[in-house]
C-alpha cells in the first residue's frame, strides 16, 4: 500500500509558535526561524552575499513560509522584501510576525501561486530566491520566465533543489518521498537548461546533499524526542507518516539518490531587445 497524505505545512504554519515545534526547529537547525527546508544555517547566513544585497534591495522571496527569515533579512541588511506563500496559514504568520516587529514598511507577505503570472511590474526586483520550494511549484519553465522578467537587468536569482535525480529509485520511495504534497523530480542538468532557456546565466550549482541529509536525519531523531508531544497534537497516523518521510529523505539523500543543488542565476546586466 502507498503512503497516505501527510500534513506538513499547515501543522508547521499554523502552530508555529507552541513551544514544541520550536524545540524541534532548534535541535534539527541550530536556531528557530520557522523553517521547513534543508537548508542549513551555514547556507541561510550565506544568501544576503550570494544575492549582493545591499539596504537599498528589493527582494523577492517565493516560498516565504512562516515569515521568519525574509523578516531576518530586513532587520540585518535593511532590505525591503516582499515573500509569496500559496498557504494561507504561512502568510498569515508572516505578516503578524512582522506587524510585531514594526518591519510592516520593508517586509510584506501576500498569498500567491507562483506557477501564475507573478502579480508585478518587469524590472520591480533586485533579486529573488526561494528555499527548497520550486519543486512543489507547476511549470518551472515558466516560473524561471517569470521570475526573469520581474527582475532589475543584473538580478540574481537563488534556489535550491532536493529532488535531482542521481540513481534508482522505487515507486513506493518516490511515493514515500512525495506524501506532503505536489513534487517535481528533476534529471540532472535539467534546471541549467532551463534557467538558460528563461535568459539566466548560471553563475553556480553547488551539490548541498550532505548537509540536506545530515538535516533530514536531526529532524527525524527530534520529532522522535519530543514524540508523545507530538503524536499528542498531530495524531498517530500524521506523526508516523511524516517520521516516514524524513526517514526516506535521509535514505535517498545519503545514498545520493536524490541530490540537493543550490543554484545561483543572474539575468544579464543588458539584454538584446527581439525586433
Amino acid at each position: 500500500m502507498l503512503p497516505a497524505r501527510v500534513d506538513l505545512y499547515d501543522n508547521a504554519y499554523s502552530k508555529y509558535g507552541e513551544d514544541v515545534y520550536c524545540k524541534v526547529r532548534i535541535e534539527t537547525y541550530g536556531e528557530d526561524l520557522g523553517q521547513t527546508s534543508w537548508v542549513s544555517r551555514e547556507e541561510a547566513g550565506d544568501i544576503p552575499r550570494l544575492l549582493q544585497l545591499q539596504p537599498a534591495s528589493n527582494v523577492l522571496e517565493i516560498g516565504c513560509g512562516s515569515g521568519r527569515f525574509g523578516l531576518r533579512l530586513a532587520e540585518t541588511v535593511g532590505c525591503e522584501i516582499v515573500g509569496l506563500d500559496v498557504n494561507p496559514h504561512g502568510v498569515e504568520n508572516a505578516n503578524h510576525l512582522a506587524a510585531a516587529a514594526k518591519l510592516e514598511g520593508r517586509a510584506r507577505f501576500q498569498q500567491c501561486d507562483a506557477s501564475q503570472v507573478l502579480p508585478f511590474d518587469d524590472a520591480s526586483f533586485h533579486a529573488a530566491f526561494a528555499n527548497d520550494v520550486l519543486c512543489h511549484v507547476r511549470g518551472r519553465a515558466s516560473v524561471f520566465e517569470q521570475v526573469f522578467r520581474v527582475l532589475r537587468p543584473g538580478g540574481r536569482l537563488l534556489f535550491s533543489d532536493a529532488l535531482v535525480i542521481g540513481g534508482l529509485i522505487s515507486h513506493e520511495e518516490i511515493a514515500t518521498r512525495s506524501s506532503i504534497g505536489y513534487y517535481l523530480f528533476s534529471p540532472a542538468g535539467e534546471n541549467e537548461r532551463l534557467l538558460g532557456g528563461a535568459g539566466f546565466t548560471v553563475l553556480m550549482a553547488r551539490d548541498t546533499s550532505a548537509g540536506s541529509a545530515q538535516i533530514a536525519q536531526r529532524w527525524y531523531e527530534a520529532r522522535k524526542k519530543f514524540g508523545t508531544e507530538l503524536m499528542a497534537m498531530e495524531g498517530e497516523p500524521a506523526f508516523e507518516g511524516l517520521q516516514r518521510f524524513l526517514d526516506c529523505v535521509y535514505r535517498l539523500t545519503s545514498e545520493g539518490r536524490l541530490r540537493r543543488y543550490l543554484y545561483l542565476a543572474e539575468k544579464p546586466a543588458s539584454t538584446r531587445v527581439s525586433s
